[in-house]
C-alpha cells in the first residue's frame, strides 16, 4: 500500500490561452514582413532564371553605380550635416538662431524635384548658360565648356543637398549633449578650435554621424526619380528596366535581393560601429558647452557655410519651381492635377491612418500579451523602412496578382460573373506598400510614447475592471495622442513623396502628385509639373515644421 507521502500531486492542466492582442500583433507582423519574404521566394524560384545573364551583363554596372552613388552621397551629406551641426551647436554668429531651423528645410524637397530644378537652371537654355553667352558673346555650346548636368556628379550633389538634414539633426543633438569638461581641459592644454573638433567633438559624435549617414545611404538606394532623370543606372532603375521593359518579374526579384542584402549589410555595419564606440559621462552634473561668439569675418564665413546647403537644397528648387508655376498659372485648374491631388490625399490619408493604427495595436498588443514571439517579431517589422519602395513593389504585386486572379476565377466559376482584378486593379496594393514601407515610423512613435506611460496606470485601470481595450482608449490614448498625431502626419508626408512604389503599383490611369510630377518632368514639361511639385513641397514643409517643434 502506497503511503500518502509518496503520492505526487497532480499537475494542473494548462489551458492554451488565446489572446486576441497577441494574435493581432502576430498578424500585423506577418503582413509587414510578407513582402520581404516574397521577394526572396520569387528570386529563388523564378519562372525564367536570368541570373547568369544579369551577372554577365548589367548587374555589375548597376551594383558599382549604386555603391559609388551611395558612398559618395553618404560622405558628402555627413560632411555637410556634421559641419553645420557643429557650427550651430558650438558657435554664435550672424543668423545662427534662424539658420539652426532653416537648415532643416531641404527635407521638404523631394530629391527628384531638386533634380528637375537644377537641370532647368543649368541646362543650355537655362538662365546660367544664357547669361554666360550674353556676357561673353558666345554663340553656341562649341564656344565654351560647361560641365555635364545629367551625370553621376550632379546626382550626388542633388541627393546630398536633399538628405544632409538627417545627419545634421542627429549630430546637432549629439554636440549639444556633450559635456563642456573635455573641451575645457583641451583648451587649457592649448588645443585650438579645429583640434578640439577632431579630437573631442567628432569622436564623441561618431555614433550619431554613423546613424544619420546610414539613413542617407538607404534613402539614396531607394531613390528612383533623381537617378532616372540624370540617366544613372542603379539597382533601383534596374528593377524597373528588367520588370517593365523585359517583362521578367523573377529577374526583378533577383536584383531586389541584391538591394536587400546591401541594405542589411549597411544596417549591420552601422549597428556594429555604434556597439564598438561607447562613451559615458562620469560626472553627475554635466555642464553643456558654451557657444563661442564668432565676430568679424569668421562669423560671416560661418553664416555663408550654413547658407550654401540651404541655397542648393531649398532656395534653388523652390525658386525655379515657383517661377514656372507663376508663368503657367492656368495649370492649377488642370483636371489632371485635381485628380492627382485627390488621389494623393485619399491614398496617403488611408495608408497613414491604417499604418498608425496597426503600429499602435502591435506595440500595445506586445505589451499586453506578454508573449515571446510577438516581442521577437516587433523589431523585425522595421525592416520595411530600410527596404526600397521598388523592392516592396516586387514583393507585393506578384503575390497579390496571383491571389487576385485566383479570386476572380473562383467567383467566375461559382457565379458566372467576372469581378475583374479587385486587389491589383484598385489602390489596395498601393496602400499596402505605403503601410509596409512606413510602418517603422508609426511603430517607433507608438513604442516611444507607450514607454513614457507608467505601467502602474494600466494595471490600476485593469484592477478596477476595465478591459484591455478600455485601458487603451481611456488611459493610454489621451497620454500618447500627441506622438500618435505626429506619426500620422509624418507617415502621410512620406506617402505623398514616395515615387518608386507608386509608379510600380498604381492602377492604370491613376496618378498621384509624385507620379504626375515625374511624368511631366520626364517629358521636359516643367510648366505642367511645377504646380504638383509645389503642393508636395507645401506638405513637406508642414512635416519640417513639426520636426523642428519636436526638436527644440
Amino acid at each position: 500500500m502506497e503511503t500518502i507521502s509518496n503520492i505526487k500531486p497532480a499537475r494542473p492542466i494548462r489551458r492554451l490561452a488565446i489572446s486576441p492582442w497577441s494574435i493581432g500583433a502576430l498578424a500585423i507582423a506577418v503582413v509587414v514582413l510578407a513582402p520581404i519574404i516574397a521577394v526572396f521566394a520569387i528570386a529563388l524560384f523564378p519562372t525564367e532564371n536570368i541570373w547568369p545573364h544579369l551577372l554577365a551583363t548589367t548587374l555589375p554596372r548597376y551594383l558599382s553605380n549604386t555603391l559609388v552613388l551611395m558612398l559618395s552621397v553618404g560622405a558628402l551629406a555627413a560632411c555637410v550635416g556634421t559641419g553645420a551641426g557643429w557650427l550651430v551647436a558650438r558657435y554664435r554668429f550672424p543668423g545662427a538662431g534662424w539658420l539652426e531651423w532653416v537648415l532643416l528645410l531641404p527635407l521638404a524637397i523631394p530629391a527628384y524635384v531638386g533634380a528637375y530644378a537644377l537641370v532647368d537652371f543649368l541646362e543650355y537654355a537655362g538662365p546660367v548658360q544664357t547669361g554666360l553667352r550674353q556676357m561673353f558673346g558666345w554663340q553656341n555650346a562649341r564656344d565654351y565648356w560647361f560641365p555635364e548636368i545629367r551625370s553621376m556628379g550632379a546626382a550626388i550633389l542633388v541627393l546630398a543637398a536633399a538628405l544632409y538634414p538627417y545627419v545634421y539633426l542627429l549630430t546637432r543633438a549629439a554636440f549639444r549633449e556633450q559635456s563642456a569638461e573635455g573641451e575645457d581641459v583641451a583648451r587649457s592644454l592649448g588645443a585650438g578650435a579645429l583640434a578640439r573638433f577632431f579630437r573631442i567633438g567628432l569622436p564623441l559624435a561618431r555614433p550619431a554621424i554613423a546613424a544619420g549617414s546610414a539613413i542617407v545611404m538607404m534613402e539614396t538606394v531607394n531613390d528612383f526619380g533623381t537617378v532616372d532623370y540624370f540617366a544613372v543606372q542603379t539597382l533601383t532603375t534596374g528593377i524597373f528596366s528588367v520588370w517593365l521593359e523585359s517583362n521578367n518579374a523573377g529577374g526583378a526579384a533577383q536584383i531586389s535581393t541584391v538591394v536587400l542584402v546591401l541594405v542589411v549589410v549597411l544596417l549591420t555595419l552601422e549597428k556594429s560601429s555604434r556597439r564598438s564606440i561607447r562613451f559615458f559621462s562620469m560626472s553627475n552634473r554635466q555642464r553643456p558647452p558654451e557657444r563661442v561668439y564668432l565676430s568679424g569675418g569668421w562669423g560671416w564665413l560661418a553664416t555663408g557655410l550654413c547658407l550654401l546647403p540651404i541655397l542648393l537644397g531649398f532656395v534653388l528648387p523652390v525658386s525655379v519651381i515657383s517661377s514656372h508655376a507663376l508663368e503657367n498659372a492656368n495649370r492649377w485648374s488642370d483636371p489632371g492635377l485635381i485628380r492627382a491631388l485627390t488621389n494623393t490625399l485619399t491614398v496617403g490619408g488611408i495608408a497613414a491612418l491604417l499604418t498608425v493604427l496597426a503600429g499602435v495595436f502591435l506595440v500595445y498588443g506586445v505589451r499586453m500579451s506578454g508573449r515571446v514571439l510577438p516581442g521577437i517579431l516587433m523589431p523585425l517589422t522595421t525592416i520595411g523602412y530600410a527596404a526600397p519602395g521598388a523592392v516592396l513593389a516586387v514583393g507585393i504585386l506578384i503575390p497579390l496578382a496571383a491571389i487576385d486572379h485566383s479570386l476572380a476565377d473562383t467567383v467566375l466559376l461559382l457565379t458566372g460573373w467576372d469581378p475583374g482584378l479587385i486587389l491589383t486593379g484598385s489602390a489596395f496594393a498601393l496602400v499596402l506598400a505605403y503601410c509596409v514601407r512606413f510602418f517603422a515610423i508609426a511603430q517607433g512613435a507608438a513604442d516611444g510614447a507607450f514607454g513614457r506611460v507608467p505601467p502602474s496606470l494600466g494595471m490600476a485601470a485593469q484592477s478596477l475592471g476595465r478591459t484591455k481595450g478600455q485601458v487603451l482608449s481611456s488611459v493610454y490614448f489621451p497620454l500618447v495622442r500627441g506622438s500618435i498625431g505626429s506619426a500620422l502626419l509624418l507617415v502621410f508626408v512620406d506617402c505623398v513623396k514616395e515615387l518608386p512604389a507608386t509608379m510600380l503599383l498604381r492602377p492604370f490611369n491613376y496618378d498621384t502628385l509624385a507620379t504626375r510630377v515625374h511624368d511631366q518632368a520626364s517629358l521636359e514639361n516643367l510648366g505642367d509639373a511645377s504646380p504638383g511639385a509645389l503642393l508636395i513641397v507645401a506638405v513637406g514643409l508642414v512635416a519640417v515644421g513639426l520636426l523642428a517643434r519636436a526638436n527644440r
